[in-house]
């Protein structure tokens, strides 16, 4: 058995736009470890959400395979695919998406109820003790700080212990503050649960966090870094942006 939680090989993804063939990734072979932090980064445009949604399961490939823990999604049904993500996938988005007339612990239990589970009490307030909102269960999310949001949505994704966790610019809409408090939560969970993280960002700050940052460029893989400080990964973004055509 392998050790890598997804494994993407030669993965390609196109689409049409206004007429044309665009390819948004373009033999795309990558591997993240089980419970280590990846970064994504890249210019506009670069492919970065497309690879997310790709090693996810939410997009197709024109060609090439995606492999979670030893489960290849390639030839799996619609139906197949929603359960794996169900069961094995968490997602954290930039936009909280949280259901304003429920609870926090009422929003958190969700994914559950909507897999036709009944979420035990313990169960939901263990995430989000582990979020720190113990304290919030019974709290709105109009009751809630941009951050304390934020982490009512990572209890959501946590709540089915997912093999992987992706996050879309999870940070996005938080002030620096905040974010670094998510952020230092999320590395938590690799450190100390051996959770896998996957997170599209273009801060260079949230990327630092990561154990790896993965630079594409036009639908490619251009560069790596591996446990870069902040000012490295901007340096290195700066020059990719700089970079001709």
């Amino acid at each position: 058995m392998s050790n890598d939680a997804i494994r993407l090989r030669s993965l390609t993804r196109r689409y049409r736009s206004g007429g044309a063939s665009v390819t948004a990734l373009d033999q795309v072979s990558l591997a993240f470890p089980t419970g280590t932090f990846t970064a994504v980064m890249g210019p506009s445009g670069s492919g970065k959400s497309t690879l997310l949604q790709c090693a996810a399961g939410l997009d197709r490939p024109a060609s090439g395979s995606v492999t979670v823990g030893d489960t290849e999604l390639t030839g799996l049904s619609e139906t197949k695919l929603t359960l794996l993500r169900r069961e094995r996938i968490g997602f954290v988005f930039q936009a909280f998406n949280l259901l304003p007339s429920l609870t926090a612990e009422q929003n958190v239990a969700l994914p559950l109820r909507m897999a036709g589970r009944r979420p035990r009490k313990t169960q939901v307030r263990e995430v989000l003790d582990q979020v720190g909102l113990g304290d919030r269960t019974r709290h709105r999310p109009t009751q809630l700080s941009g951050g304390q949001q934020q982490r009512v949505a990572l209890a959501r994704a946590l709540i089915t212990r997912p093999d992987v966790l992706f996050g879309d610019e999870p940070t996005g809409a938080l002030d620096s503050g905040t974010s670094r408090e998510v952020l230092t939560l999320l590395r938590g969970m690799v450190d100390r649960d051996a959770q896998t993280i996957i997170m599209v960002t273009h801060d260079p700050v949230a990327a630092s966090y990561a154990d790896r940052v993965v630079f594409l460029v036009d639908g490619r893989v251009n560069d790596e870094l591996i446990g870069a400080c902040a000012e490295d990964i901007a340096s290195r973004m700066t020059r990719l942006e700089a970079a001709p055509c």
